[in-house]
């Protein structure tokens, strides 16, 4: 049996807790491996080489950094296929999809690499009488970032990218699920040229999670996973003094106007909702359809789509999407998709029972489409994270603004329409973070940020881009003044001002 161990001080560090994780095969139903889970004494080791390593690196010019980075980007580009092929095999997304992960990952890696403008702060000279202000960016020191399954190389990047790049030594607790890309992306930043301890790996559970949370020599938090978790470790790492950003769970809704390319909207709402076997944040699991008319013949359309995918294993180049990630998850979509039915919902096409001529034992959920769902229930209002989509119709546009605003999830929103005047009225009302125009799954460039609102992101910084640079740094502003002799001793006791 395999077995996936920790990455600290720049090699491979086998576990002593004598716990393990099993890391199963999505397709076939089978472990293919085990992952060591920390102990609080291994877990105290990795930060204290962290901390140690970190001031040498934050010493280091941010050109020098950036050049690590770039490195880093290149060995990147020549072990996609690699990682693309390790990715799938533990998570079960398809290769063409393992690659899209790692490549939305990279953008933020370029991003990094312009650290050295990034970072530069601001000056004023003559703010007073002799007197110049000047202000720097200094890093943190150690940080952690605590990952999710179901983008096992992308968000691990867009944490340690932007922390590194900035000075600051970073440990990675990434899902036991899938953990062997993250060992093999610290592997490459060493390869890279980056100093042992800045990256650290370590696997673990719920203890883990909660010692990075307690322990003092953590200074920033970020976080991706549920909703309900992302609160509590926002309140707990907040209430151990720490910097956070929690990222939660969503219910992203696509609004369809009567006057929408069908063609096109169909088109991207099957690869948003089923792409993944729907396990994004944004994904798009609820489509609003505007109007009877529009309702009717956008449920026609998606029947005719959902007919033609196809489910498959990670490595068949012709699947649309492979298996969901464990048993567990995929006995949970099915409870969702009862629970619809229960709630009077109409079941237009059932995913329920889909099995795989030769991978029966497999993690497979076929496409389901529900009609009529009802905003009051509970299948609509929690995340499914499934190839579940469900239609909920509207009659105005205003309605459909106000179904998604209402939502207790704001992470990403879509709308579908030739109406500019529409759009730009959706875009300024509608109460989530991240909008999309005839783009259906709207996650941002690299150089712009992150971010969903309600209980879809907790902290004020959203991830990557400058909201990145300014979340894993800290500013130190310098008020100087150099004398030329005559000071008056009275005018010392009065409130420094610039006149």
């Amino acid at each position: 049996m395999r077995t996936i161990s920790h990455f600290v001080g720049g090699a491979v560090v086998e576990g002593t807790s004598g716990r393990f994780g099993d890391v199963f095969d999505p397709n076939t139903g089978k472990v293919q491996a085990r992952v060591a889970l920390a102990s609080a004494s291994e877990l105290d080791a990795a930060i204290a080489n962290a901390k140690a390593a970190q001031p040498a690196w934050a010493a280091t010019n941010p050109q020098r950094r950036a050049r690590v980075m770039f490195e880093f980007k290149r060995l990147l580009e020549i072990h996609m296929d690699e990682l693309a092929e390790l990715l799938s095999s533990e998570h079960g997304k398809v290769v063409a999809d393992s690659k899209g992960d790692i490549q939305r990952g990279l953008e933020v890696i370029e991003f990094a690499c312009g650290i050295p403008h990034l970072l530069k702060g601001e000056y004023t000279q003559g703010a007073g009488p002799g007197i110049d202000v000047y202000s720097m960016r200094q890093a943190l020191g150690v940080v952690a970032g605590i990952t999710p399954f179901n983008f096992p190389a992308m968000i691990p990047m867009w944490m340690f990218g932007p922390a590194i790049a900035c000075g600051n030594a970073f440990i990675l607790k990434p899902s036991e699920r899938d953990p062997s890309v993250p060992v093999r992306l610290a592997q490459l930043m060493m390869e890279a040229g980056l100093p042992p301890g800045i990256l650290n790996v370590v696997h673990g559970d719920k203890d883990c999670v909660e010692g990075i949370l307690d322990h003092k020599d953590v200074k920033a938090v970020s976080f991706v996973g549920s909703s309900d978790i992302a609160q509590s470790v926002f309140q707990r790492a907040g209430a151990a003094g720490k910097r956070v950003q929690a990222m939660g769970g969503a219910k992203n809704h696509g609004l369809v106007l009567p006057d929408a390319d069908l063609d096109q909207a169909v088109a991207d709402i099957i690869g948003a909702a089923y792409g993944s076997a729907g396990e994004r944040c944004m994904a798009l699991p609820v489509v609003v359809p505007v109007g009877a008319k529009t309702a009717d013949a956008l449920r026609e359309r998606l029947v005719d789509a959902i007919g033609g995918l196809r489910v498959g294993v990670s490595t068949d180049q012709d699947a649309h999407y492979g298996p969901v990630v464990s048993a567990a998850h995929k006995a949970r979509i099915e409870s969702y998709i009862q629970m619809g039915v229960d709630e009077g919902a109409e079941l237009v096409v059932d995913g329920r029972g889909f099995s795989l001529q030769g991978h029966e034992d497999g993690f497979f959920v076929g496409p389901t489409l529900f009609d009529r769902v009802q905003p009051t229930s509970r299948s609509y209002q929690d995340e499914i994270f499934g190839p579940v989509l469900q239609m909920v119709r509207a009659e105005t546009l205003e309605e459909g603004i106000g179904l998604a605003s209402r939502h207790q999830y704001g992470n990403g929103v879509a709308i579908f329409t030739r109406n500019g005047d529409a759009a730009r009225e959706f875009a300024d009302q509608v109460e989530v973070g991240m909008v999309g125009i005839n783009v259906p799954i709207p996650v941002p460039v690299a150089y712009h940020s992150f971010g969903g609102w309600k209980r879809s992101g907790f902290g004020d910084l959203n991830q990557y881009g400058m909201d990145g640079v300014k979340f894993y740094t800290r500013t130190k502003t310098v008020t100087q003044r150099w004398p030329k002799g005559g000071a008056v001793l009275d005018q010392s006791f009065v409130i420094p001002t610039m006149r």
